[in-house]
């Protein structure tokens, strides 16, 4: 593509991840080739398995799974600044080469929002991204930049929830 363009999925409803997994087999069926990187996500994701198994597709895998980060200790937030600032440093590395036509990066704003990714980086990388390299992020509440930075911004609101009935996530529906 000559204009890869920025997508946002954000919103408190569930699907953002579904509809950006579903983005990156729609191009592997293409022919187009995949970074899919994940932020603040445990490595048990029931989506994981197929994307690995498609060549197309490239999924970078944590060494550490951390949970919300609002319920880690201060040891564990340093380690998970840590974590994505080489996760960070990785994305970028591989998307110089211009291997890529697609870049999915998976709870993004979590990790943006709670400075695991610096904003300026992130900011210039959104600006000066290889022209051709489509961007997918996700996660809640999109900073005024980063939507300004995107040319979609779909949300994805939730109206009726079943954690909100204290029915836990299930295998192969929610993760």
């Amino acid at each position: 593509m000559e204009n890869g363009l920025i997508h946002i999925y954000c919103g408190d409803g569930k699907g953002k991840t579904t509809a950006a997994t579903g983005l990156a087999i729609r191009a592997a069926g293409c022919g187009m080739k995949i970074l899919f990187a994940r932020f603040l996500k445990n490595e048990i994701s029931g989506e994981l398995r197929i994307l690995d198994a498609v060549p197309e597709i490239e999924v970078l895998h944590l060494k550490k799974s951390f949970g919300f980060y609002n319920t880690l200790s201060q040891e564990d937030k340093r380690l998970a600044g840590e974590l994505y600032g080489q996760l960070w440093d990785t994305i970028m590395q591989k998307v110089e080469t211009g291997s890529y036509d697609l870049l999915v990066m998976d709870e993004f704003m979590a990790a943006y929002n709670y400075g695991l990714v610096r904003h300026e980086k992130a900011l210039e990388f959104f600006r000066c991204k290889p022209a051709g390299l489509e961007v997918v992020l996700t996660g809640r509440n999109p900073s005024a930049e980063l939507i300004e930075a995107a040319d979609y911004v779909s949300e994805i609101q939730k109206i009726k929830h079943p954690f909100d009935q204290d029915i836990r996530a299930r295998r192969g529906i929610e993760f």
